[in-house]
């Protein structure tokens, strides 16, 4: 009888250790990746333009391009990749790591990776509230996020930077955005203190469009204080600069709105132009001014 125990104990933990080692294996599948790989290296600085390629259950593809630091890269130099030859070397990042295995020539080089996530990285987060778990259409949503976070270096302290801010509420998305664009407590902070409590979006938009403290300021030496936050974005996009703004001043063009300056950018109204404009009798008027270059009342 005590045989026949030990027996059955034997099999039943035998049997637990195989279930466990099935849920470890299904676990480490979910979260781990294969794709291929190219790159090229720029032979004036120290960094590498790297892509991935992956395909998803369905068939789908996905593909992620980055400038990488070759020290973000572990066991590839700049004068490997020059020289040519097999490599070997990963990119090792808080949600995960990419294994990759190929071979480089003139500085190009193309091969195969191994993705793994850290499920750890995705406990830690969701502590936080941010979900990175698998999406509800079945989709690989946590796997794709996982490489995106891996490739764009979102951590735990991006995620906690941003919380001490006291922004509110952040999705997952955010997380993505404020890597991507270099948005950070810091900045959150100086627009704020420069008169502009921004959204999420708008703070990517200041990135894009380089609004920052400074730009605010050069703006208020213009004239324009407490202008709305989408003014400064026009400004940016029709360059709006202080040197296009003094020269339509002393064409007679005073107390503009940012509204008309950008209305004189769009239609290529210069100093030139209104010169010509004056000599044919033309009011010195941004309405008049952009009927002239229309061709309205010109016959």
């Amino acid at each position: 009888m005590k045989m026949l125990m030990r027996v059955v104990l034997g099999v039943v933990v035998a049997g637990l250790a195989l279930v466990g080692w099935v849920a470890s294996s299904r676990v480490e599948a979910q979260n781990t990746t294969n794709g291929t790989w190219t790159a090229s290296v720029s032979k004036e600085d120290s960094k590498i333009n790297l892509s991935f390629e992956r395909r998803s259950d369905k068939g789908g593809r996905h593909q992620t391009g980055q400038t990488f630091d070759f020290a973000d890269l572990q066991g590839l130099s700049r004068e490997q990749a020059l020289n040519g030859g097999p490599v070997s070397f990963s990119l090792v990042r808080e949600a995960g790591r990419i294994d990759c295995e190929g071979t480089f020539q003139n500085g190009k080089g193309t091969g195969t990776f191994r993705f793994t996530g850290n499920a750890a990285f995705v406990s830690a987060m969701k502590s936080r509230g941010f979900d990175f778990s698998e999406g509800a259409n079945g989709d690989n949503d946590e796997r794709d996020r996982l490489f995106a976070a891996t490739a764009l270096n979102v951590t735990t302290a991006l995620a906690d930077d941003l919380a001490s801010a006291g922004f509110g509420k952040l999705q997952t998305e955010d997380l993505f955005k404020a890597a991507i664009f270099h948005v950070d407590s810091k900045f959150m902070r100086e627009m704020k203190a420069s008169g502009f409590d921004l959204s999420m979006e708008d703070l990517v938009k200041a990135r894009i469009f380089k609004i920052d403290p400074e730009f605010v300021r050069q703006v208020a030496q213009m004239g324009f204080e407490k202008e709305p936050f989408e003014s400064l974005v026009k400004m940016q996009i029709f360059k709006v600069t202080p040197e296009f703004i003094a020269e339509m001043r002393n064409e007679g063009l005073m107390n503009l709105q940012i509204e008309e300056l950008v209305k004189l950018r769009i239609f290529k109204i210069d100093a030139d132009f209104i010169h010509q404009a004056k000599a044919d009798g033309v009011p010195v008027e941004v309405e008049k001014l952009v009927e002239r270059r229309i061709g309205v009342g010109r016959h």
